[in-house]
């Protein structure tokens, strides 16, 4: 499973830099929005335009600022490292399937095509299964979750 890893942390790259470039198109086109208001005869029409386009700027802000902290994060793993336990940056094959702790980003996918789920350490299924090794049984959400592999 190691060799899969750099494979699985790619995705969660291009994952976040598409929410990147999304958050910076959005942010760009609201701008343009708010600059392209012209002041008209009714001036509280001008005004709400472009605080409306400033709340959207805003957002977008927001969305920027979410997806450059997950890049700081995903920065921090090196996917070349082997784990034998489950922890940040560990790869867990499970009974419920294959999970990546490193960042929120849900169910992904290789360019290989191998699904995944993209978890954050804190997420409830990454705490259950944090500090476990292969061949060990967890219980999250009252089901008993097997670990199969760890990397």
């Amino acid at each position: 499973m190691l060799p899969l890893k750099p494979a699985l942390h790619a995705a969660c790259l291009a994952y976040v830099h598409t929410r990147l470039d999304a958050a910076r198109a959005g942010m760009a086109a609201a701008q343009e929005s708010s600059n392209s208001e012209t002041k008209s005869s009714a001036g509280d029409k001008y005004e709400t335009g472009r605080a409306m386009a400033q709340q959207e700027r805003d957002r977008h802000a927001a969305q920027l600022h979410e997806a450059q902290q997950l890049l700081g994060a995903l920065q921090k793993i090196n996917p070349e490292l082997a784990s034998d336990t489950v922890r940040l940056g560990a790869l867990a094959d499970t009974s419920l399937g294959l999970f990546y702790l490193s960042i929120s980003a849900g169910r992904l996918a290789t360019a290989e095509g191998v699904a995944f789920m993209a978890v954050s350490p804190a997420a409830p299924l990454a705490v259950a299964l944090h500090g476990h090794q292969a061949g060990e049984e967890v219980v999250f959400n009252g089901k008993p979750v097997r670990i199969t592999a760890v990397s």
